[in-house]
């Protein structure tokens, strides 16, 4: 397939790169022998602290660990199928990622809330201190949520730049919670699962809400920015001449 071919599709135009050139940054495994070593590893950590706290629920908290691992592996796999060839949007198209892509997000926080609701109370925090840790937890990730939604748009937050020529054309965002950070959402929007585990006194959630925040950054290295690179820019800011290419 020639680099920078356009596939058309009835809404936008999506990104095709040659993942099979020597100079391609962008090939479907790049970045995964770090996923996979990282999600082992805290897998094993997530079992001891498991073991650790006595085994509770494990039904419901292995549900609360699969989906985050289950998102996670959808999106490179989408992302990078997508990038190789268009796959995605020539298969279940672009909504129907969308759909796929928030059913598992959503499934995230609907398995670590009934954790943490059938585990409530096994932490033992005093309620003042909850009260104030869950607040300011909430406040922070509600904040962070609502600033992606309104500046940044779900659909960007999702990938849409994979599928559709016309995100990467869009300039920095640089309000609401961006005018802090230039990446909002995994510094401060999964403090949302903390706030959860913490406003209902779970340990159990608390320890699949710390796995959640650290294998979202595991994603963001292994794939995300690398994909970003090809997308965007090298190291040194200089457009990739596959970039150049999608430009013309």
């Amino acid at each position: 397939m020639t680099s920078g071919v356009y596939l058309q599709d009835a809404s936008f135009q999506t990104i095709v790169l040659d993942m099979n050139k020597n100079n391609t940054d962008s090939r479907l495994w790049v970045g995964q022998s770090l996923h996979f070593c990282c999600m082992a590893l805290l897998l094993v950590l997530v079992y001891m602290a498991w073991k650790y706290i006595g085994e509770p629920f494990p039904i419901a908290f292995w549900s609360a660990v699969a989906f985050p691992v289950m998102h996670q592996i959808f999106v490179w796999l989408t992302w990078r199928l997508e990038l190789h060839s268009g796959a995605i949007s020539k298969s279940i198209g672009f909504h129907r990622y969308l759909l796929f892509f928030f059913l598992l997000f959503s499934g995230r926080f609907i398995t670590l809330l009934t954790l943490a609701w059938i585990d409530r109370g096994s932490l033992n925090l005093p309620i003042f201190h909850l009260a104030i840790l869950t607040t300011l937890l909430a406040l922070s990730g509600i904040y962070a949520m609502y600033s992606v939604k309104k500046y940044f748009g779900m659909a960007r937050a999702a990938g849409a730049d994979h599928f559709d020529l016309r995100y990467r054309e869009m300039p920095l965002v640089k309000k609401g919670i961006f005018r802090f950070t230039s990446n909002g959402m995994y510094l401060y929007a999964f403090l949302l699962f903390w706030a959860i585990a913490v406003g209902l006194n779970s340990i159990a959630a608390l320890i699949v809400a710390a796995f959640s925040h650290v294998y979202i950054w595991v994603h963001y290295y292994a794939t995300e920015k690398p994909d970003m690179d090809i997308l965007y820019y090298t190291a040194n800011k200089t457009v990739r001449p596959d970039a150049e290419e999608l430009r013309r």
